[in-house]
């Protein structure tokens, strides 16, 4: 492994570890963990935050490769089944990556370009919505694309607010699956 690729194990590992408390990684950490000087840092990313901003690309990188193999899985079985397993696969992710997909998301929201990580997942989202509602024309599924992910951008971030107001801690792997059952009925409707 070169050293810049172990330099985003090494940021991406403390990502992971510190979770919330990403401010307290330093260049000296990542630097000591990957086995280089502290001048590679800066000399391959030009500062943390560079580095950092990679690292985060990577492992939601890692969800693409997730939704082909999710595809592949799903064979067979009805375009609204398609959906809500991609659904709780999706947020399975981000709880399961919580520092790196909160700042992937916020990040999306305050500078959004063509092809960030929310406008990946709403293209990979776009098709199984037309297939779960071929009765709808291309623009309403496209605004309902646009509602379904943004809905579970915001459960995701406020999964405390959806706790208290719904009594439902999506927190928990069982009480997610169901409410993803349940905000697919709410948005994307009957199916089929």
């Amino acid at each position: 492994m070169d050293s810049k690729e172990a330099m985003i194990k090494a940021a991406t590992e403390l990502i992971e570890e510190r979770g919330e408390r990403l401010g307290s990684v330093t260049v000296r950490e990542i630097g000591k963990r990957a086995g280089v000087g502290l001048g590679l840092v800066n000399y391959h990313f030009g500062n943390k935050d560079e580095l950092i901003a990679q690292c985060v690309e990577k492992i939601i990188n890692g969800i693409v490769a997730r939704f082909i193999e999710m595809r592949e899985r799903t064979e067979g079985m009805l375009p609204s089944e398609k959906l809500e397993s991609l659904v709780e696969m999706t947020l399975d992710f981000l709880f399961e990556h919580r520092a790196v997909s909160r700042i992937s998301i916020l990040s999306d929201m305050q500078s959004p370009k063509p092809d960030d990580n929310t406008q990946r997942t709403y293209s990979a989202y776009l098709p199984l919505v037309a297939a779960c509602r071929p009765d709808w024309d291309e623009d309403r599924v496209k605004r309902v694309t646009h509602c379904l992910i943004a809905s579970m951008q915001q459960s995701f971030l406020r999964s405390g607010a959806i706790s208290d107001a719904l009594g439902a801690d999506i927190t928990d792997k069982r009480a997610r699956a169901d409410y993803c059952r349940r905000l697919i009925w709410d948005i994307v409707g009957a199916a089929e």
